[in-house]
């Protein structure tokens, strides 16, 4: 059965730019943040750390503005479209009033920090992420 992963964010103050809407690269963390919050619960991640995977592409797509309202919670929806063997593909939505306003896809390779070098995913870890994956 496959699920799809949310996860709430936080704008800051911070975040907008001279125009009122919250800047692309400071969008982008947000995602960053729900990526690493999927992956916690993965086999293998010790606690208090994040897992061992590194971002190889990105491909971001803005649909809409996206504005800062004080203590406004966002849902960032997060679910694998691809699960290779050293690799798998994640597709996530960041929304604000239901309306998707970033969507994007990202390559995520499991990397083995000790040799520096990417890994063979793990039989414990294809399922959990496989769990995640929607055509």
């Amino acid at each position: 059965m496959s699920r799809t992963h949310e996860h709430l964010v936080q704008l800051r103050w911070s975040d907008p730019d001279a125009y009122g809407h919250v800047n692309h690269a400071r969008a982008l963390s947000l995602l960053e943040d729900a990526r690493l919050a999927m992956g916690l619960d993965a086999p293998g991640v010790a606690p208090g750390r994040q897992p061992d995977m590194i971002l190889a592409r990105l491909e971001v797509d803005y649909l809409r503005q996206l504005y800062y309202r004080a203590g406004e919670r966002l849902c960032v929806r997060s679910w694998v479209t691809r699960v290779g063997t050293r690799s798998f593909t994640m597709r996530q939505e960041l929304l604000q009033d239901d309306e998707v306003t970033i969507r994007l896809d990202a390559v995520i390779v499991l990397f083995d920090i000790t040799t520096d070098a990417s890994r063979p995913m793990t039989d414990e870890e294809r399922p959990y992420w496989s769990g995640f994956l929607v055509d």
